[in-house]
């Protein structure tokens, strides 16, 4: 609780902790073949989702930007899409 200048007091929500899914499902390597957990970090666009948007943890988030590399390079996922 803080005052504010006029004398009321502000209450402020808690923060909300983020959860990435891969540490809560206990996954330890993200596979360049699961085309469909990839599909979800992908934007309609084709470009890969930052870590604040797709809500992971860093060490994951590194994992699935590699893995949706080799994928396009595999030709599984699109580079752009149109």
């Amino acid at each position: 609780m803080m005052d504010n200048k006029k004398g009321r007091k502000s209450f402020r929500k808690p923060l909300k902790r983020r959860v990435c899914r891969f540490c809560v499902n206990k996954v330890d390597s993200v596979d360049y073949k699961d085309i469909g957990t990839l599909q979800r970090y992908i934007t309609e666009r084709g470009k890969i989702m930052h870590r604040r948007a797709s809500k992971n943890c860093a060490r994951h988030q590194r994992m699935v930007s590699i893995a949706i590399k080799q994928a396009r390079v595999v030709a599984l996922l699109p580079y752009v899409v149109t």
